[in-house]
């Protein structure tokens, strides 16, 4: 079918087809194609485990989801192991048995007096650093002093490997070993104080920590005995230290011809014994070089039992001559060049799935694929029987649950060529893995036991040169991290997060990138890092706001809810939060809201009000940091602006009071008659009527008293009144009170002479005008602005405008300049 056309059903449109007709062909859909069906519950398939006192999630698809772990959810206590259950998980841990004929057993020469001392020193409960060149046995000499040590502590023995291992991962690795927690990992505190009672004796092989690092893991378990096993290449410990120190050398020249012996199984010839001599001068008599030329030899013998063997001599058939019968030769001893560095001669020799399986080894940086993903990476069906074939060869050697290249081997194939192709061999093993990790099929503890692989298959990939070489460690990084999380291996997840989010960078996958930041987050907040988890889930957020993620971008801010409630110090626009994540709120309840009042920014002769607007991140959400509704805070506001206003109002109620009995002895001099009312020729003028100019009070001109002027606005004032601000006032000035229904201060005088004690004359009628109106309160909204007394204007008389009110309201915003109304008292209506 058609993806594009879809069938009449589907759109809601029935057909002659009856649901029972349908039922046979979906089932048969269902039966050539049964993993279709299911390809959905893949994506969505989570893992829930405790992390000290969180409750993670591990969704592969939004982002893993925390939350504290609410009571009666608790993990139960961890309880210890018993011999046969540490017995049997040693077993599940170790590396498989190669396929194809076993291996030759071989038996642990000259070594009888280091072992006896190793285990004098454990016994007594000290702890041991057994140091010694690559290949110089230490594997072969630590198997067998557990094998001594089985009864000496109560725990038992517990192999550890430091492959590529952090303290953290140590620390945790022996708490697993020891502990049955499923779904359990203890925060650093817990994870002490289970250790601190752990009894046992701990072989650690390949060691790779040194200094403070090692001091920390013998800090952290000091009931138990550690066996290490390291190069001269790692860090010393520190001086302090209490750790024994044993050096182990290689093998004496007799002991190593006996070693060589057991391998070919048979005795050495004289030539072979004299070639074994030069070798063990040239090698300092390692151990691992004498394995890999007693390979040599098998291989020789091979090769003279089998005429036809593709690797024989040209010349293997006997051929008759005129002098005699020639017989063949045989095949001559390796060079001793060749002996030292016989990786790339044993590779020759070996069948091709097993040449492949190491171009993949030196692809993935000496790290060799488990038995089971060769026949997929080579495409041959019997590729695992490969992986018998190198281990007979000393090519490998054990590294926790699996394999890796052994000392020395990495180098010589790179140097043979094995290493040219490494770019297309590390991609094609990333896409196998990230079909194999995302398959429902893969537990998170296979995936555990293959981490070392598929991180090195990512390495190659991050600088992304080739095209599409990110976006595979995107999608391989994408489906490995959280089976490394579900199976609590973290230091995997961490780097396979860090290298994803970084391919994810480069190849421009911004939802991706939005992904790896979330869980880096969460992971950053397990182990306590708050400042760097807030960092991670704030990048993610706003990536996830971008890409409109509303999904992933609600995982994000109820993840930074939980950073904010444990560091104690909210982020602007954490009130959304608390409002979907309750359980964040601290356990006092709903923390002190910020202050509700403005803050007022004071001016050169004015008060300004100015409500300071809130930081961009406090805008947009519905709560404020506190968790209270923006109602309730618009409620608050609203209370202190009407205070603020009627606290105003009062002011300019005893400013006013102040002004009228401050006014002079007459008051009746303010009245105002009908008789100075606009007349109608005065109205149907062109122009604005004007007045005669007001008397002068110095000079006399003018008429006398305050005649006033036709349709003056309501807003006019008499003459020589002074508009009081506070602070501002002269002693030589005295407030007139002001009959405008506006409210505002009256306009300051527009004449020189700023003398109070000018008046207008007193009116010869009866007053007809309606009482003034009282001022009303001024929003709380508005600025209120009370300019200072203009200073006088020098010249001759000015006139009055007849304007409107709003002409009179600029002019008694103004109040300075030549330009000002003076004289002017309040028109009846």
């Amino acid at each position: 079918m058609d993806p594009t056309n879809r069938e009449p059903e589907e759109y809601g449109r029935e057909d002659d087809r009856s649901e029972d007709a349908t039922e046979p062909r979906r089932q048969s859909r269902e039966a050539l194609t049964p993993d279709f069906g299911h390809q959905a519950a893949q994506q969505s398939r989570t893992v829930r485990l405790t992390s000290g006192s969180f409750l993670l999630t591990v969704n592969p698809v939004d982002g893993s989801e925390i939350e504290p772990c609410r009571p009666g959810e608790q993990p139960p206590t961890p309880v210890r192991r018993t011999a046969a259950q540490r017995a049997e998980r040693e077993r599940a841990a170790a590396p498989p048995v190669p396929p194809g004929p076993p291996a030759p057993r071989l038996p642990l020469l000259e070594r009888q007096d280091e072992r006896e001392r190793l285990v004098r020193l454990l016994a007594r409960g000290r702890s041991v650093r057994l140091t010694g060149p690559a290949g110089s046995g230490r594997t072969a000499l630590l198997n067998a002093v557990a094998a001594d040590c089985a009864d000496l502590a109560p725990d038992g023995v517990v192999r550890l490997s430091g492959h590529k291992r952090t303290v953290t991962d140590l620390l945790y690795g022996l708490f697993e070993t020891v502990y049955e927690a499923p779904l359990y990992r203890p925060d650093r505190e817990g994870l002490l104080a289970l250790l601190h009672g752990i009894g046992a004796v701990v072989v650690l092989d390949d060691l790779e920590l040194g200094g403070a690092a090692l001091q920390e893991l013998l800090d952290a378990t000091p009931e138990c005995a550690f066996l290490f096993a390291a190069t001269a290449e790692v860090p010393t410990p520190a001086a302090d230290t209490d750790l024994e120190e044993v050096f182990l050398s290689g093998l004496g020249r007799g002991t190593s011809l006996e070693l060589l012996e057991h391998v070919v199984e048979r005795a050495l010839t004289d030539e072979e014994a004299n070639w074994a001599g030069d070798l063990w001068f040239e090698s300092e008599g390692l151990p691992l070089r004498f394995v890999q030329a007693g390979a040599l030899l098998r291989q020789r013998d091979e090769m003279r039992a089998d005429p036809q063997s593709p690797h024989g001599p040209e010349d293997d058939e006997p051929a008759d001559t005129p002098f005699g019968r020639i017989e063949p030769k045989d095949p001559p001893l390796p060079s001793l060049g060749e002996g030292a560095a016989p990786a790339a001669l044993l590779a020759s020799r070996l069948s091709e799935a097993a040449r492949e399986t190491l171009h993949f080894a030196v692809a993935l940086g000496g790290e060799v694929p488990h038995q089971a993903h060769l026949p997929a990476l080579v495409g041959d069906t019997h590729a695992d029987a490969a992986l018998g074939e190198l281990s007979q060869c000393g090519l490998l050697s054990p590294a926790g649950p699996r394999y890796r290249l052994a000392a020395g081997v990495l180098a010589q194939l790179e140097a043979g060529g094995y290493g040219d192709d490494a770019a297309a061999r590390a991609r094609s093993a990333a896409q196998h893995y990230a079909w194999w990790a995302g398959h429902p099929s893969v537990t998170p503890e296979r995936a555990v036991a293959e981490a070392d692989a598929l991180l090195a298959s990512m390495a190659p990939l991050l600088p992304g040169e080739a095209g599409g070489q990110a976006g595979v460690a995107v999608l391989l990084a994408r489906s490995a991290s959280p089976a490394f999380a579900a199976g609590m291996h973290w230091s995997a997840w961490e780097k396979a997060l860090r290298i994803g989010q970084e391919a994810a960078r480069i190849a421009g996958e911004v939802a991706e990138e939005a992904y790896f930041h979330h869980e880096l987050g969460v992971l950053a907040l397990c182990a306590g890092h708050l400042d760097r988890a807030r960092a991670e889930l704030e990048a993610s957020i706003g990536m996830r706001g971008a890409l409109a993620d509303k999904a992933g971008a609600v995982a994000g801010r109820r993840a930074l809810a939980l950073v904010e409630d444990r560091s104690g110090t909210p982020a602007p626009g954490a009130g959304v939060l608390a409002a979907e994540v309750p359980h964040a709120l601290p356990p006092g309840g709903v923390p002190a809201a910020p202050p509700l009042f403005p803050r007022h920014i004071e001016e050169p002769h004015t008060l300004v009000s100015r409500q300071v607007p809130p930081p961009p991140a406090a805008r947009a959400p519905a709560r404020v940091p506190g968790g209270l509704p923006r109602v309730f805070l618009s409620a608050r506001r609203n209370l202190a602006a009407v205070g603020a206003g009627a606290l105003l109002a009062a002011v300019l109620g005893t400013m006013v009071t102040l002004g009228v009995t401050s006014g002079g002895e007459d008051p009746e001099g303010r009245d105002v008659t009908t008789e100075q009312s606009v007349t109608e020729d005065e109205a149907g003028q062109d122009g604005p009527p004007t007045d005669e100019p007001a008397e002068d009070p110095v000079s006399g001109d003018g008429p006398a008293g305050g005649a006033v002027s036709p349709g003056a606005p309501d807003s006019a004032v008499p003459s020589g009144s002074a508009t009081p601000s506070p602070g501002t006032s002269s002693p030589e000035e005295s407030p007139e009170p002001t009959d405008s229904s506006s409210g505002s201060p009256s306009d300051p005088p527009a004449s020189g002479d700023p003398s109070p004690t000018v008046k207008p004359t007193r009116p010869t009628t009866t007053p007809t005008s309606s009482p003034p109106a009282t001022s009303p309160e001024p929003s709380p909204s508005e600025s209120t602005t009370e300019p200072a007394p203009s200073e006088t204007a020098t010249g001759p008389e000015t006139t009055n405008s007849a304007s409107g009110p709003a002409e009179s309201a600029t002019a008694s915003d103004a109040g300075t300049g030549p330009e000002s109304p003076s004289d002017a008292t309040p028109a009846v209506a």
